[in-house]
């Protein structure tokens, strides 16, 4: 399994978690469940894909220097 896969294996079910904590209803209208699900969802995979490809470009150049 590559590196990348184990990343967002682990970066995934912690970016969810960080989401929990906010309270994005607020900026919502009232009853658009769908709505702020999809948004969770795309959130979700935005924030994994960013931290995930900090991670590795941190780690190709922590690599490369040594």
């Amino acid at each position: 399994m590559h590196i990348r896969t184990i990343l967002y294996i682990i970066v995934t079910p912690l970016t969810i978690w960080a989401l929990e904590a906010l309270n994005i209803e607020r900026f919502f209208k009232k009853n658009r469940i769908g709505q702020i699900k999809l948004m969770y969802i795309l959130l979700t995979l935005a924030l994994s894909y960013l931290v995930v490809n900090f991670l590795m470009d941190f780690y190709n150049s922590y690599v490369l220097q040594y």
